[in-house]
């Protein structure tokens, strides 16, 4: 039984991880490398991050993951990710130059830690914004990465298939331990031959265990992901599946997802709300000069290519410096030096952290002090256009009369800033979108908005879409509660506005805890610590490095529609592994009571323990079908879950309808036959083993189907 199960299981293994790293192929994740060639010429190109080699050289931008441990001799605002590593959440600056970074965490032994050194990448970090070179100095398991994995693996927290899974495997458990001693003592005070009573109780064990739920899981879950390459969605861990059968909240973010991904400039004011080309200008040429995370609105902005010729920016304006953006501060500013060497800092970022560090205006021309009167009045400006759907940034300048260069102190040049005015943005919702929406409240899958934006914006789009939003909660009210607080409200709110990445998988674990099965569809690098905490993460075969390795599925478009056919293929597994798992169970259930009850009249054990282990493997080779039987519509309605309630309800209550099957057989035997004596023991015996072997599978088929029907 042990060897025909696991040759059965290393099949199913061995074909299913040959297909997905031909799927996987298709969405490799790659890195920029420059290597010698033979002629001396230097060349770059791009190579899956397995290929990488100590002495490449890497070239590393926003987004980018970290592919080996590499030492930097060339930086521009790199600021990098490595909370894997550090524990740190927030992203830390790098340099070529050889200084220790300042950190949060205690040394040890007065010893610097190595993520403190600011010329050196590692493995499993990822940039955040800017550019950098690299050469790589060690890969694989000479990686700090893989040093940290040997001391401490560091496992993703339990699924919903993981828990399960457990479940199941303990009420066996527990089963085995209550049944298993009875059977000895009984059969051994009865029959007075230990030694049989001892092998009898342990061919019940055996038989008790569903020795085939590895192979079912692994056939019925290779199916499905096959199935699933049909609608263009490749499962890079092949459990997920199962996950996305049980998802019963399925979290997503707004931009790309309810809406067309391309933004338009729809509007460029000034502090008054009148329209004002300046304002346009400051914007242009920071997106223009920033090296950092450009994202749709800059390309927005620098769709207005006639700005370049008319501003004259290669001629007239130098860059000399840049603060990156970053979402604690969620602005970016870029300086630039003008032909009178006046350096000018431009600031570009979310309003309310913009005006954060404003202390003046432009108001028609003249600059004022933004009074208490004038902030009011840009807020309530924001909140206007935000209500019309409008994604809102603010710009700011400060001239800074000297001959600065490095500008590493945010906190003394993002001051004293000059408001002058705001960039409006469209991002319509798709067309299809509405629909998918309809078809995933229909299947018991419930829609939340976890979103960075605001909260005005948000529920203009949702209301485009028909996503019904009573309750919503900022990013800084859940800063503020605690996780119990959190674990209860989060189920009753659909919207989440103006979150960090910290608070979104915050946000994923409270309705974790709450008993739910989460999905999270995202694409971004905020979303990479989500996409690990949820049941099942989802991305797109276009969404940055670091996205697409912390995903389980990913899908070849960005389209609901398509996610709705694979959480139906999903329950179409759930479905089938627990049709197994209920039959088997109710079947070893049966046997078992049939053979406590025999063995208090039966001078003779019913069946000998190899008969009773070939019919038990023959029954459960049988069941290797099971991943290509139909699913009737009601299981495919709603979220399927590993309820160990149901199953053990099933099992006592089918197991002693295939005890009267099997009793009625021992009746025919024993008055019919006359196998009732010591020296027919082998009619008994063998008359069962057919009997059982023949009509076993199908009884139970019949009986199964009956009660699911009715």
């Amino acid at each position: 039984m042990v060897i025909i199960s696991v040759l059965l299981r290393f099949n199913q293994e061995f074909r299913s991880t040959r297909t997905m790293n031909r799927l996987r192929a298709q969405v490799s994740t790659t890195v920029a490398v420059s290597r010698i060639k033979d002629t001396g010429e230097q060349q770059r190109r791009e190579i899956p991050l397995r290929e990488v080699v100590p002495g490449d050289i890497v070239h590393l931008s926003a987004g980018d993951m970290v592919p080996a441990d590499v030492r930097l001799f060339s930086t521009r605002d790199l600021f990098v990710s490595q909370s894997v590593l550090s524990g740190e959440a927030l992203p830390v600056e790098k340099f070529e130059a050889l200084q220790a970074q300042p950190s949060r965490r205690p040394r040890v032994w007065g010893r610097e830690e190595p993520t403190d050194i600011a010329n050196l990448c590692f493995m499993g970090s990822n940039v955040v914004s800017g550019t950098a070179m690299a050469v790589v100095v060690a890969t694989g398991e000479e990686t700090l990465f893989a040093s940290l994995t040997h001391r401490a693996l560091a496992q993703r927290s339990f699924t919903s298939f993981d828990r399960g899974i457990n479940s199941i495997s303990w009420v066996f458990i527990r089963f085995m331990l209550a049944i298993i001693p009875v059977v000895l003592l009984l059969n051994g005070f009865t029959k007075g031959d230990w030694a049989s009573a001892f092998l009898f109780a342990l061919s019940v064990a055996v038989g008790l265990t569903p020795e085939m739920l590895p192979v079912i899981i692994a056939a019925n879950l290779t199916r499905g992901a096959i199935s699933m390459v049909r609608n263009r969605v490749i499962v890079k861990r092949l459990n997920s599946i199962e996950d996305l059968g049980s998802m019963d909240v399925l979290c997503i973010d707004k931009t790309g997802t309810l809406t067309i991904d391309r933004i338009i400039l729809e509007r460029h004011l000034d502090v008054l709300g009148n329209a004002d080309d300046q304002v346009l200008q400051y914007a242009y040429l920071n997106s223009y000069f920033q090296s950092g995370l450009k994202n749709l609105l800059d390309a927005a902005i620098l769709e207005h290519a006639e700005l370049r010729e008319a501003l004259r920016v290669r001629d007239t304006y130098r860059k000399v410096d840049e603060l990156p953006f970053d979402f604690s501060r969620r602005r970016m500013s870029v300086i630039v030096e003008r032909e009178r060497r006046q350096h000018a800092l431009i600031c570009k970022g979310a309003v309310e952290e913009v005006l954060h560090v404003c202390s003046f205006a432009r108001v028609e021309g003249k600059i004022v002090p933004l009074s208490a009167e004038l902030r009011r009045s840009v807020s309530e400006l924001r909140d206007e256009m935000n209500e019309k759907g409008l994604r809102v940034l603010a710009v700011a300048y400060k001239d800074i009369a000297t001959d600065q260069t490095n500008y590493e102190y945010r906190a003394k040049d993002e001051t004293d800033l000059v408001l002058v005015g705001f960039v409006a943005f469209l991002d319509a919702p798709k067309e299809s979108i509405a629909e998918a929406l309809f078809s995933l409240r229909k299947e018991g899958v419930r829609v939340k908005i976890l979103t960075g934006d605001s909260e005005l914006v948000a529920r203009r789009i949702c209301k485009w879409v028909d996503l019904k939003v009573e309750d919503a909660l900022l990013g800084s009210e859940v800063e503020s509660m605690s996780d119990a607080h959190l674990q209860n409200a989060a189920p009753q709110i659909t919207l989440f506005a103006k979150l960090t990445p910290l608070q979104k998988s915050r946000v994923i674990s409270a309705l974790k805890a709450a008993g739910n099965t989460v999905g999270f569809l995202g694409d971004g690098i905020n979303d990479a610590a989500a996409l690990r905490e949820a049941d099942v993460g989802i991305s797109v075969d276009t969404a940055v490095d670091v996205a697409k390795e912390s995903a389980d599925i990913l899908m070849l478009e960005k389209n609901l529609s398509v996610l709705v056919d694979a959480v139906i293929e999903g329950r179409r597994n759930s479905t089938n592994i627990v049709k197994y798992i209920k039959m088997a169970a109710s079947s070893n259930f049966g046997n078992v009571l049939t053979v406590l009850a025999s063995s208090a009249f039966l001078p003779f054990l019913p069946m000998l323990p190899l008969q009773l282990l070939v019919q038990n493997l023959l029954y459960d080779l049988s069941q290797t079908t099971l991943p290509f039987d139909s699913v009737d519509a009601e299981d495919l309605a709603a979220p399927r879950r590993w309820e160990t309630y149901g199953i053990a309800r099933f099992m006592f209550f089918l197991g002693p309808i295939s005890s009267v099957f099997d009793l009625a057989t021992f009746a025919l035997l024993w008055w019919v036959f006359g196998a009732n004596t010591i020296e027919n023991e082998a009619l008994f015996q063998s008359g069962w083993f057919v009997e059982g072997k023949k009509s076993r599978a199908e009884k139970k088929r019949r009986v199964y189907c009956g009660l699911e029907c009715s």
